[in-house]
């Protein structure tokens, strides 16, 4: 790809951001609109989990495979597929007539959703050459999630209490069409030098673990251990097959030789951790705000924003702290915000008092907002160029994971807690379970910054790169010569 201009450089980010802002926006505003949802089409708590994790399931199954088919074929062709498809998932999650339909509608939403952050991520990683504006860059990035988060709750809570929820799928349009058009006209066209072969056996085994468990986790409380036993077997045989099967492949979907640089499986675990106790976070405090403590979906919102503005402002800053001093300091941030925040809802019932939900609030928003951009400058920033779209999306397949698991896991457990009581009596003490298992998703994050942010850990990086690069030179060559 040629160099761009500075400006231009901007724009493309600009772009890029855009397409984060629809596919973030879209998860903060159908938080809100849950338990409208919920009364308009009498669904259960498992039921509201499905709307949220039918989306984040796909995605997380399928962005390996867009990143992989973006370095291939184009960066921008796939992203440009992502906006079409993104779109009209949203046109046809706003006409769904009954849940079912609108968890199947979600699902399409998320084939596009998994062609647009980590294609979009491939593209800034590509335009952004120089490490240092990289990272303020992967910053901006990083605030986009915190203006979501801000305007999330507030547009949300406005739309369905004025039109319905129904409105909230409408926002995606005009900002998708936007991105369209403006990505046919200012983005270049860039993928990898060598294409990477498929791999459909790898593409199917990820489906079956990550399909397989969410189910077992989701349908325990109400279909019981034993039905949901053979879906657990699934999971772990999907996991075995993919530990045996990737190694032997010369490309496989997964290069589990990532893996070998402590800083990208730290990057890994800590997002799939961070993510976890963000989708916990927003389903129990959407939940409570307005089925215990009687909130419309517009006052649930404004609850948000103490959450949500910290998030905004610290993103940048984390994302200038990676510039210069590297990824440790905003994860040790992120790590003891994020615990104290869950530890207060754990320990103090934190919810029940005024001051101590906005504290709550704050802290969490404050950890969240550091997390992100050491996560993707530490995935992306070690790994060969070449294979840019491969990394930014095992980072993003690990967010939408633990999101997954997160919401999966944690209404699990709430929905065992309430049983057939009313949330109103119960929902409290039915929630510390949860909170006691963000707690935990905030510790990892301390504590995994803290192992993969030093002297040892960037060794493994660096000779992870080496071997990389060395293989990916051995591989061009052979082709070369068959050629």
């Amino acid at each position: 790809m040629p160099e761009l201009s500075h400006r231009r450089r901007l724009l493309v980010l600009a772009i890029c951001c855009m397409s984060l802002l629809i596919v973030s926006l879209d998860n903060t505003v159908l938080n809100v609109a849950l338990p409208s949802m919920q009364r308009d089409l009498h669904a259960t708590t498992s039921g509201l989990q499905w709307t949220i994790d039918a989306y984040t399931l796909v995605l997380a199954s399928l962005l390996m495979l867009a990143g992989s088919t973006a370095d291939r074929i184009g960066r921008k062709k796939v992203f440009m597929a992502g906006l079409v498809v993104f779109s009209i998932g949203s046109l046809l999650c706003s006409l769904a007539p009954d849940l079912d339909l609108l968890v199947v509608f979600r699902m399409v939403q998320a084939v596009g959703g998994s062609m647009l952050n980590p294609v979009a991520m491939s593209i800034i990683t590509n335009t952004f050459t120089d490490s240092r504006e990289r990272a303020r860059a992967i910053g901006v990035w990083g605030a986009v999630v915190g203006i979501s988060m801000a305007a999330g709750p507030l547009v949300g809570g406005l739309l369905v209490e004025s039109v319905g929820w129904r409105s909230i799928f409408w926002i995606n349009l005009p900002v998708g069409l936007a991105a369209l058009l403006l990505t046919l006209r200012f983005v270049p066209e860039s993928r990898a030098p060598r294409a990477r072969r498929p791999d459909p056996v790898g593409q199917v085994l990820v489906i079956a673990l990550f399909g397989s468990l969410t189910y077992a986790i989701i349908e325990a409380p109400d279909a019981g251990p034993d039905a949901v036993l053979p879906f657990g077997m699934v999971a772990c045989a999907a996991l075995l097959g993919l530990l045996w099967y990737e190694p032997r492949r010369d490309e496989p979907l997964i290069d589990l030789r990532f893996f070998r640089s402590a800083p990208f499986s730290g990057a890994t675990a800590i997002a799939i951790s961070a993510f976890a106790a963000l989708g916990g976070f927003l389903f129990l405090s959407t939940l409570y705000l307005q089925n215990v403590r009687g909130l419309d979906a517009r006052h649930a919102g404004l609850w948000m924003l103490p959450m949500a503005v910290p998030t905004f402002l610290c993103a940048p800053l984390s994302g200038r702290l990676v510039g210069s001093r590297g990824p440790r300091v905003p994860l040790l941030i992120a790590g003891c915000a994020m615990t104290a925040s869950a530890v207060l809802f754990a320990a103090f019932e934190g919810e029940t008092s005024d001051t101590t939900l906005f504290l709550g609030y704050v802290l969490f928003g404050v950890g969240f907002g550091f997390v992100n951009a050491p996560i993707t400058n530490t995935a992306v920033s070690g790994m060969p160029r070449a294979q840019a779209g491969v990394a930014a999306a095992v980072a993003s397949t690990s967010r939408q994971l633990g999101q997954t698991l997160g919401v999966a896991i944690v209404g699990a457990v709430l929905a065992s807690g309430v049983g057939s009581s009313s949330y109103k009596d119960t929902f409290v003490s039915a929630a510390r379970p949860g909170w006691w298992i963000l707690t935990a998703c905030g510790v990892a994050v301390l504590v995994l910054g803290l192992v993969s942010s030093g002297r040892w850990a960037r060794g493994t990086a660096q000779r992870t790169a080496e071997q990389l690069e060395s293989v990916e030179v051995r591989q061009v060559v052979g082709a070369s010569e068959r050629a």
